[in-house]
């Protein structure tokens, strides 16, 4: 059945509540609230292994650069998005500027500057989830009316998703969306765009741009962005993923996990889930990303148009950066 407008729900958010109910049937989860420095590790070994990438295919077939950037590439900067992710928590390092400095350095290899203005707007997603002047992981209403529940229309969108995330920013009018922050994160960018290109050239470029929109968009990571809230079981609006790929992109897939407990680092997820099995088990979840991929690209049912927006904006005030997570669910 084709849908002409948004899933509309009176309700508060899910997360809220359960993560109350949670807390006092399995008040030992508190403890996995913390941060985990070693997280920083990984994202120096995935930029080194990125920037190596992209100086040995610097003299290579351009067949062999994209081949790479969808079997390797992709997974590399996936999992850069998910350490960007850490760092937008603040779940690496108790100093706040500490995590912004960490975002941007696992921005490098991306070679778009996103990791600031990220943080921003994902921090409002948790706080006002399907607000649509707040939350910018919502489509817009053009946007779903453009792509609604074509073929065509799904492979365009999730090829260039990123720049449909770009068209929402105008609609989210409560962030800031310049400071010298994002001016920092540009500024870096520029200064590695301009020192791949002029000692490694075209390719390395190439295989960079390559794998950034491959990681995001037309290949089976993107279902990513389907899985965490696009309905496909009744009004449920948030979905976790179980399945292998999950080791290669830090647990990212327990999502439910995450909205409910954002101050638990990547590492500990799968220990919410065992924890308080009860709450999670009852809950649809995804078990491949390559079966939703083709399921949302060939199925009729699932458009742009299946998410739930609300206007009921709760008792969270603005989202202030400076207060750790955790105060969302004391």
């Amino acid at each position: 059945m084709k849908r002409n407008e948004f899933i509309f729900l009176s309700n508060p958010e899910p997360h809220r509540l359960r993560t109350k109910e949670i807390l006092k049937a399995n008040p030992e989860i508190r403890k996995l609230i913390g941060k985990n420095p070693h997280t920083f590790w990984i994202i120096i070994a995935v930029v080194v292994i990125q920037i190596g990438a992209a100086y040995l295919l610097s003299n290579q077939a351009w067949w062999l650069i994209i081949l790479v950037a969808y079997l390797f590439g992709a997974f590399a900067d996936h999992a850069l998005f998910v350490l960007i992710h850490e760092c937008a928590h603040k779940l690496l390092f108790k100093n706040k500027n500490a995590n912004v400095f960490a975002g941007i350095f696992a921005n490098i290899p991306q070679l778009f500057p996103s990791s600031v203005s990220f943080a921003r707007y994902h921090i409002k997603h948790h706080s006002f989830q399907g607000i649509p002047e707040l939350d910018g992981d919502l489509p817009n209403k053009w946007e779903a009316k453009l792509i609604n529940n074509s073929f065509i229309g799904k492979a365009i969108w999730l090829l260039f998703y990123p720049f449909f995330q770009l068209f929402r920013l105008a609609r989210l009018k409560e962030i800031k969306p310049f400071d010298k922050w994002v001016a920092l994160n540009w500024g870096v960018q520029i200064v590695f765009v301009s020192c791949i290109w002029y000692f490694l050239g075209t390719k390395s470029i190439a295989y960079l741009t390559f794998s950034f929109f491959f990681s995001v968009g037309l290949h089976p990571l993107g279902a990513r962005w389907i899985q965490e809230h696009y309905v496909v079981h009744e009004n449920q609006e948030t979905y976790s993923y179980y399945g292998p790929l999950n080791k290669l992109a830090l647990n990212v897939g327990y999502h439910n996990e995450h909205h409910d407990f954002p101050s638990v680092p990547w590492n500990k997820l799968p220990q919410i889930k065992k924890g308080a099995s009860s709450y999670y088990d009852s809950l649809v979840s995804h078990s491949s990303w390559t079966q939703l991929f083709f399921r949302f690209l060939f199925d009729r049912e699932i458009s742009l148009y299946s998410r739930i927006i609300r206007n009921n904006r709760g008792k969270v005030p603005l989202a202030d950066e400076s207060k750790p997570d955790v105060e969302q669910f004391n």
